[in-house]
């Protein structure tokens, strides 16, 4: 049952958000029976967003299963948890803090994007194995999906996806993103309402100046002729034609 200070509003676009997410987890069978899901939280929109959604999918799904937020605390000199850990307790979340040491001292702003991005899943890998959770659920929405896969092909030669659901070390790990087809858009809009527009940080410190950064601008003008673009991207690696993909003799 949600404390009665929860801000779980269930207005029209939180509604929406939850069905989708409902539709991708359905779809892509990323939840079962007693699962026990840390959820991912850097502190920012979407990881906190998803916090209330998956709240509201346990009232109203047909299975039980819980749920953590989790926050990898690099004690770094410039950013302080203290405040996400306020708002965990304020609204009722089960929360763990993992500090981790290998950034200690260094400067949010200052960090690479792989760098903070490998530190933070190998302490969330870590936790989740000895702790026994099963699922490990990221904020990630379609547009994260579809400029993954841009990027893939523009920087790194190849065809891939930050999938919806994806099983790591033989099924040790499952990483679930349960906003695979929700808009950015409807997030940005979801943590005004939810007054969570601007708690902490970011997915990466370097997010408004990274090749990610351009290709979300790239993808947004082409949606100015091409309205669904972002959502033929993600849908494309669905519908691969294998007859005329590349194939070499020396691959």
């Amino acid at each position: 049952m949600n404390p009665p200070n929860t801000i779980d509003k269930e207005t029209p676009l939180f509604i929406t958000v939850s069905k989708f997410a409902g539709k991708a987890i359905m779809e892509f069978d990323m939840i079962e029976d007693q699962d026990k899901i840390v959820v991912a939280v850097s502190g920012g929109k979407d990881s906190l967003s998803l916090l209330h959604i998956l709240r509201h999918r346990q009232k109203v799904a047909p299975i039980q299963f819980d749920v953590c937020a989790v926050h990898v605390d690099f004690e770094l000199s410039d950013f302080d948890p203290q405040p996400l850990v306020e708002y965990f307790k304020a609204h009722g979340f089960s929360y763990r803090v993992e500090k981790v040491a290998s950034l200690k001292g260094q400067k949010y702003d200052e960090i690479d994007c792989f760098s903070w991005s490998r530190a933070r899943r190998k302490a969330l890998f870590e936790l989740a194995n000895k702790q026994g959770f099963t699922k490990i659920a990221f904020g990630h929405h379609m547009d994260d999906i579809a400029e993954t896969i841009v990027l893939n092909q523009f920087y790194r030669g190849e065809i891939g996806a930050m999938k919806p659901k994806q099983e790591l070390f033989d099924g040790k790990i499952v990483l679930i993103r349960p906003l695979a087809y929700v808009r950015e858009d409807w997030m940005r809009d979801l943590a005004v309402e939810l007054k969570i527009d601007s708690m902490g940080q970011s997915k990466c410190s370097f997010d408004d100046t990274s090749h990610r950064m351009k290709i979300k601008k790239m993808l947004r003008e082409f949606e100015n002729d091409n309205t669904p673009v972002v959502k033929n991207i993600f849908n494309s690696l669905s519908k691969v034609r294998e007859d005329y993909l590349i194939d070499r003799k020396d691959k």
